[in-house]
């Protein structure tokens, strides 16, 4: 049974490519998760990569993220995947400051027709300083597109 969700991962991992094709440059919006919230800021910086900026708030605490992220396209360019990597520093009204290490994993959906990219994604992360070791959060994002990315038809015919 493992060997099948194996193969049918392996599958579905063949038919993703990079997300040439993503519709903004710049997006900014408000970032949901359980117990915390924040802004979030999107930055492409080359083809398929962005840099993401988290300014996360808590009940008793308040960080600052930086990460970058590779995303993939599913079914064209308003639907990708991406995965990434970063840090983070912040500081817990009990114990001080913190720091430590990131990941991340998600999906995002620009909405046709709206300048919105909706968002969902796994940012587990590991810390240094605090007195938790390890979070497995979750969030939704809702971004604003800023700078959209214009696509002609020359860079079409090139796969940018």
């Amino acid at each position: 049974m493992p060997n099948r969700f194996l193969l049918v991962g392996l599958s579905l991992l063949g038919l993703a490519r990079p997300a040439a094709a993503q519709k903004y440059i710049t997006a900014a919006g408000v970032r949901l998760g359980g117990g915390s919230y924040g802004l979030t800021v999107q930055q492409l910086v080359a083809r398929c990569v962005t840099i993401e900026g988290i300014a996360g708030l808590g009940e008793r605490a308040y960080s600052g993220t930086v990460l970058g992220e590779y995303h993939f396209g599913i079914l064209g360019p308003s639907l990708n995947y991406y995965v990434g990597a970063g840090g983070h520093l912040g500081h817990q009204k009990e114990t001080g400051s913190f720091r430590g290490l990131d990941g991340i994993v998600g999906v995002e959906y620009k909405v046709a027709f709206l300048p919105l990219a909706l968002s969902f994604d796994f940012k587990p992360s590991l810390e240094f300083d605090g007195d938790d070791y390890a979070h497995f959060p979750t969030a939704f994002s809702i971004r604003y597109v800023l700078i959209k990315r214009k696509i002609n038809l020359f860079n079409r015919i090139r796969g940018q």
